[in-house]
Order: C-alpha cells, then sequence, then structure tokens
C-alpha cells in the first residue's frame, strides 16, 4: 500500500515536472538516435586524473565538521585539474567561514556514477560519522534511461541510510541535460523533459526521507548556451570551473541551513504561500533553479490529506560563490569511471 502511494505521489510528480512523452512514430525514432550518435561523437573524451586536495579546510574553535560528499562527475569536479576549484572544496571552505570551524571533507563521488550507485558509495564510509552529507546525482540515469521511479528508490535508501546515521542530507537534483550544446532539436527537449521528471522524483523521495533537495535543473542555462567556452569544460558536456562554482553556490546556503549555520523558517505558518504537499513543491522546484524544498510542519503536523507537506525556498544567490581564475585550467574529461579522490 505504501509503495503504491509512493508510486503514484512520484508519478503526480514527473507528470507536473514537464509533461509524459507522446509515442512517437519510427522517424522521430531514427532522428533522435542520429542525434545522439552525434552528440556522442561531438563530445570529447581523454583521461583525467583527479587532483589532490588536503582533508581538512579552514579552521576556529570547536571540533572539525565532516563533510561527506556523494555522486557522480558534478561531485567529483570532473575536468578540473586543480583541487580548490572542486565543488568538495568550495563547499567545504564555505561552510568553514560560516562555522568558524574546521571542515574534515571526504569525497566519496565516482565518476559516471548512478543512482543505484549510492549504497557502494556509502559503504565506503564503514560506519563513519558524518554531520552532513551533499549528493550531486541524476544525469547518468537519465542517459541509461532509468525509470525515474527507480532512481528514486535507490535515491531514498541512501538518504535514509545518512538520516539513520545522524547526518543532514542535501540533494542537488538532476541538472538539465537540455542544456548541453551538443543535443540538438528534438532530442534537447526529450533530455530536458527527462531531466525535469527525475528532478521531481528525487526531490519527493529526498524530502520523505527526512533530506533536503536544491533544483539545478537550468540553472545558467541561458549563459551555458550564450557562453559555452566559458560555463562548460572542453569536452562541451561537463561545466567548466565557473560552472562547477556556480552548482555549488546554490548548495551552500541549503547546507549552512542543514547544519543550523544560517537562520531557517521556524514556522510554516510564516510563508504559507510556500508550504505545498511535497508532489506539487516538488512540480514548482523544477522549473526555478536554486529552489530549496524540504519537509515541515503545518499546525504541528508533518502530513496533510494529500501527503508530506514540504516549503519551497528560493535561497539562490545573485553570484556564483566563487569566480575561479580565468587559467585555471580543464583537463578533457572521460565517461569512464573514476574511484573517490582519496580523501576518504
Amino acid at each position: 500500500m505504501l509503495r503504491a502511494v509512493r508510486a503514484r505521489r512520484i508519478a503526480t510528480a514527473t507528470a507536473f515536472g514537464g509533461g509524459g512523452l507522446t509515442l512517437l512514430g519510427a522517424g522521430t525514432v531514427a532522428l533522435l538516435y542520429l542525434q545522439a550518435r552525434l552528440a556522442h561523437r561531438a563530445v570529447g573524451f581523454t583521461e583525467w586524473r583527479r587532483p589532490r586536495v588536503r582533508r581538512t579546510y579552514g579552521d576556529g574553535d570547536g571540533p572539525p565538521i565532516s563533510f561527506a560528499l556523494f555522486g557522480d562527475s558534478t561531485a567529483a569536479g570532473f575536468a578540473l585539474t586543480e583541487g580548490p576549484l572542486t565543488p568538495g572544496v568550495l563547499l567545504a571552505e564555505g561552510l568553514a567561514a560560516v562555522a568558524d570551524r574546521p571542515v574534515r571533507l571526504r569525497n566519496m563521488s565516482v565518476v559516471g556514477a548512478a543512482s543505484a550507485d549510492l549504497g557502494s558509495q556509502l559503504d565506503r564510509l564503514r560506519g563513519a560519522p558524518v554531520d552532513l552529507a551533499v549528493v550531486f546525482i541524476g544525469a547518468n540515469d537519465v542517459i541509461r534511461l532509468t525509470r525515474p521511479a527507480d532512481s528514486a528508490d535507490h535515491l531514498r535508501d541512501a538518504v535514509r541510510r545518512l538520516r539513520a546515521g545522524g547526518a543532514e542530507v542535501v540533494v542537488a537534483t538532476c541538472p538539465d541535460l537540455g542544456s548541453v550544446r551538443p543535443i540538438g532539436w528534438p532530442l534537447r527537449t526529450v533530455a530536458r523533459r527527462a531531466s525535469r521528471r527525475l528532478a521531481a522524483a528525487q526531490t519527493v523521495a529526498v524530502v520523505e526521507a527526512g533530506g533536503r533537495t536544491v533544483s539545478l535543473t537550468d540553472l545558467l542555462a541561458d549563459e551555458f548556451w550564450a557562453r559555452p567556452e566559458e560555463l562548460f569544460g572542453p569536452d562541451r558536456f561537463h561545466p567548466s570551473a565557473r560552472g562547477y562554482a556556480a552548482a555549488a553556490s546554490v548548495v551552500l546556503p541549503s547546507a549552512c541551513v542543514a547544519l543550523g549555520l544560517l537562520p531557517e523558517l521556524e514556522e510554516a505558518e510564516e510563508a504559507p504561500e510556500r508550504v505545498l504537499p511535497v508532489h506539487r513543491a516538488a512540480a514548482a522546484a523544477v522549473d526555478r533553479p536554486g529552489t530549496e524544498v524540504s519537509g515541515t510542519e503545518v499546525a504541528g503536523r508533518e502530513r496533510g490529506p494529500l501527503g508530506r507537506w514540504a516549503m519551497l525556498l528560493r535561497r539562490r544567490p545573485e553570484a556564483p560563490a566563487a569566480q575561479p581564475p580565468a587559467a585555471a585550467g580543464a583537463g578533457t574529461p572521460t565517461p569512464g569511471g573514476g574511484a573517490g579522490d582519496g580523501t576518504g
């Protein structure tokens, strides 16, 4: 019964978040296949070695905050050659500055990972305590044509494991693959709809499991399209240093709030227009990059007639949290595997 209710909510959210795909004719399918082949050829492929990063960032009083990063190439900072420019380090340094405490970073991400791989990444913690977990995941689920409900189930399980261990969890939902330059129309439309359906399903799953999400959706889509040489890496698929900094900048405020380092609304009644059933909040978030969705209470209750209550908050800053130097290099990436960066 619970799985049926959960599936219905995910289906509702994904319908709001971009609409279902109509039946495609044979000619359209052939065109999409051809475009996928051409886009695949347009993406560059070379070896990439993760830059070395320190384990601990910042100083100040108190024990270090234990911060673990999970997910795919975005979490790894794929293509970057300088450790300080990777999302994990940007987030760790930002947390340390706000908390005035050191932050110990463990990056468990794997290039090419999908939601089904999160369990093995968590296993590598070997029971070590985590105060904050940030997850970047979803793009490879779309590329592999994984059903959104299946991807959401894997993500929900990972969030529950982290929450059971005492960690606060922030998930950056699936980005809009329709902004990738080598992808043409109509494949771009298919990629955009699939990305948004997954992002909506992820939001429902994460909030139900006790975490919070931040919508990446088409963050910087206009800038990506107008200035791809600045915000895309050499392979024209993964972000450049500036693109990664933009992603980190929308996650950092929510991470700080999750740890109690920034104020959060105490009562949902203070912002009733932002409180919705979680499936409706998920649908709204996919259209607004930088939007956070987290569980809340209404009149002392977590659930209403339509399910879990959730709050929508726009925490997106006006500019990226960091401005990498123009000469910051980025090696040309490979879509192959790559284990953690050795900080775990």
